[in-house]
């Protein structure tokens, strides 16, 4: 094997046992939760990479901030510290916490769309879509065809594609775009990076047709890692400044702070000139009064708010992002090895395996990730994420199922919690799914859904022959 796993910069201080169960045992845990990984009881779980929010384990000073943190309902002493921090490293003016990332598309979205708008993005996640379409507008995809071939290996697949982008403006109108969204990393497409240069373009366009730009941040800081690792002329820059810049060509931004900020709970809203943007910024505050609670809290306790400020710098330290970048290039070369297909190279926060080249057989509305991450709890009790058809959901007009341009099970990988021993079970489990392929022919069929985001729900059942 050609990539070499790298030592964790940190010392493990405190564990949590987590429960082995034997395959009789995760059998009936699968029938009991109707297939959706969701259902699972956490603690039926052994290795858990059904996402990376909110699952990363914080430092000891993060903990230390906790007993810190200033529980007065309005002023408290943790909101100015987490707003100084914020401006200090996005440059932005007005900064609103919330409680997690889709709480900020709540607040914001319904103040920038509407019926008969669009909203562009280089690919929405499913949260993300979903507020805009019950913001009652239409989300549109325009990510670079390069990310739509996993076995390609291209730099910056999650870029826009800018031609692209530019024919969906002149075809819809611009005063029908709501807002253009950037997602950085680009979590549907594989965690793949976006370039500065490409962000740039985007700007460019974005301030020509007079639409406002949207980064979608919930991990900026691997993609500033990317940037500074492959992106010419910026090997000598820090992340921070590389942060900056990225920042400095949007209008606003949405974050799930659950990420790279290494929380268990936040968000965070910015709107970088709140004087042109007065209108917004009042807006929003609204909103979050509405939803969330005083706009000094956001819907966080003090405490929340204190680690948070602590985990936006620690996220930034480019020893621990070049350890957790390295950890999917570890689990990714072991999956070279075996010959086994994933989104490449691999992106920031996860290995997102091509579930649709390893059953070839199986149609897109049988749902093969799905297949595949419920093969790989049945084979080692790991809960994986489906990122396909299943979550793509169904036509908003036609209500048939959507074909996804991507049939991914993503393994996303929680920050600072698995150890290599831990990636090589994930390795292990995949190569022995893989080597019974051929005996799974079928997939699942829904027998019940909800109206909105249903993967997070949905009832499934196994198609027999």
């Amino acid at each position: 094997m050609g990539v070499k796993y790298i030592p964790e910069p940190f010392r493990i201080k405190m564990v949590e046992t987590i429960k082995m169960t034997t395959r009789e045992e995760r059998e009936e845990s699968l029938k009991l939760a109707n297939y959706n990984m969701f259902n699972l009881k956490g603690e039926d779980v052994y290795i858990d990479l059904l996402t990376d929010s909110g699952t990363n384990a914080m430092s000891s000073i993060q903990w230390a901030g906790i007993m810190q943190g200033d529980e007065a309902y309005a002023g408290a002493k943790s909101y100015y510290r987490l707003v100084e921090t914020a401006r200090e490293i996005f440059g932005f003016e007005y900064i609103q916490p919330v409680h997690q990332g889709r709480a900020s598309e709540k607040v914001m979205f319904p103040l920038l769309l509407g019926k008969g708008k669009v909203a562009i993005s280089n690919m929405f996640f499913d949260t993300t879509r979903a507020h805009v379409e019950l913001a009652g507008a239409r989300a549109i995809d325009c990510v670079v065809e390069e990310a739509k071939v996993p076995s390609l290996r291209s730099k910056f697949k999650g870029n826009m594609d800018v031609k692209k982008l530019e024919a969906l403006i002149a075809e819809y109108g611009a005063e029908n775009v709501g807002m253009v969204v950037m997602t950085i990393t680009n979590n549907s497409a594989g965690g793949q990076p976006v370039s500065v240069q490409n962000m740039k373009e985007v700007a460019g366009i974005c301030k020509k047709y007079g639409i406002l730009l949207n980064i979608d941040a919930a991990r900026y800081a691997e993609n500033a890692y990317f940037v500074k690792r492959d992106e010419e002329g910026y090997q000598d820059k820090s992340i921070m400044e590389i942060t900056r810049e990225m920042f400095s060509y949007a209008d606003t931004f949405t974050m799930s702070a659950k990420k790279d900020t290494i929380v268990n709970i936040g968000g965070l809203l910015g709107v970088k000139d709140a004087k042109k943007n007065a209108d917004l910024v009042m807006g929003i505050k609204g909103q979050c009064i509405s939803f969330e609670g005083f706009v000094t809290y956001g819907g966080l306790a003090g405490r929340d708010l204190e680690a948070l400020a602590i985990g936006l710098k620690e996220g930034l330290e480019e020893d621990y992002l070049a350890y957790r970048i390295g950890q999917m290039e570890y689990l990714a070369g072991r999956l070279d090895d075996a010959g086994i297909a994933y989104q490449s190279p691999v992106g920031g926060h996860g290995v997102f395996v091509d579930a649709a080249a390893l059953f070839p057989n199986i149609p897109y509305y049988e749902f093969p990730a799905q297949v595949l991450a419920v093969e790989l709890y049945r084979e080692a009790g790991i809960r994986a994420c489906e990122i396909g058809s299943f979550l793509l959901g169904n036509d908003p007009d036609t209500k048939e199922q959507l074909k996804a341009d991507f049939e991914f099970t993503r393994l996303a990988i929680p920050r600072r919690v698995y150890t290599q021993a831990h990636l090589d079970v994930i390795a292990d489990a995949l190569i022995a799914v893989k080597e019974r392929a051929k005996e799974i022919k079928r997939g699942y069929r829904i027998t019940w859904e909800p109206p909105v985001l249903r993967h997070f729900q949905a009832h499934l059942e196994p198609i027999e022959e």
